[in-house]
């Protein structure tokens, strides 16, 4: 049986994991997506990448025993254990919970829809009922419309709170920087859209190495998940023990690409038991 954990994403500065930078006319760096509400994610393959990387430079004898160790193609050292060994820790992609969108005129809000809380529920055991589409705290300011409505004014256009609830619930460990009255459930066919639309983008260019000009046909664009971002991803392991952070639970790291100009930075933290 194995051991659940969890960990918590808030990203602190604009995160592109996705394609790699290019240099093609047009080129548009596009983020990972789930294939079902076409949100932004991270592969489990770049989270565990980032915890190896760190413990590998602290602790090389312990990055090997919790996430196991490179491929052994030497015969004589491959016969020990045929050449691989299975990670302690095992990682699942991280899904957004809560995506931060800007309405002209008010508040910012975040939003979230019921299939990606389903999957925050299953991640973290909450028993919290999932809170159907197009809910939204009492305190939430929009455009009162009639007696018991309120409208949120998008830039594509308007949405109608249906119901209200308090969501405080569904806000993850660890964060604190999300208003409890700006939280709206959307409905699972809206998320795409909106979240679309709440992308950081940066258009970049390569300029010339001896005078500041661009380079013919070096213009290429880069999106990212904007900063205050919330994603929840699930840990599997094998023996409990598992310190990345030492006796901290949580820490600053840096995930996917563009570092040097200011892209990935995160606080990560970690519940469960490991």
């Amino acid at each position: 049986m194995y051991k659940q954990a969890f960990g918590i994403i808030e990203t602190l500065a604009p995160l592109h994991v996705g394609a790699s930078a290019g240099e093609e006319t047009g080129n548009l760096n596009l983020i990972f997506r789930d294939q079902f509400t076409q949100t932004g994610l991270i592969p489990g393959s770049s989270i565990r990448g980032r915890f190896r990387a760190d413990m590998r430079s602290k602790q090389p004898e312990k990055a090997q025993y919790w996430y196991g160790h490179e491929a052994i193609t030497d015969e004589k050292e491959k016969s020990k254990d045929g050449g691989t060994t299975e990670a302690i820790v095992k990682f699942e992609y991280a899904s957004l919970v809560w995506l931060p969108v800007f309405c002209p005129g008010q508040p910012v809000v975040w939003i979230s829809c019921p299939r990606l809380l389903k999957r925050y529920q299953l991640i973290t055991n909450i028993s919290e009922k999932i809170p159907p589409a197009y809910t939204a705290p009492k305190t939430l300011q929009g455009r009162q419309v009639g007696v018991n409505r309120k409208i949120l004014f998008f830039n594509l256009g308007f949405l109608e709170i249906e119901n209200e609830q308090d969501l405080s619930a569904w806000i993850p460990p660890g964060v604190n920087n999300i208003p409890e009255s700006n939280l709206v459930v959307v409905g699972d066919n809206d998320i795409a859209m909106l979240h679309d639309m709440a992308l950081y983008r940066q258009s970049r260019v390569k300029l010339s190495d001896t005078v500041k000009k661009v380079d013919t046909g070096a213009f290429f664009n880069v999106e990212a998940l904007p900063e205050g971002s919330i994603l929840a991803f699930p840990i599997a392991l094998k023996n409990t023990g598992w310190q990345p952070f030492g006796d901290a639970k949580t820490a600053q790291l840096y995930f996917g690409g563009l570092e040097s100009i200011g892209f990935g930075r995160c606080r990560v933290t970690l519940g469960g038991e490991y």
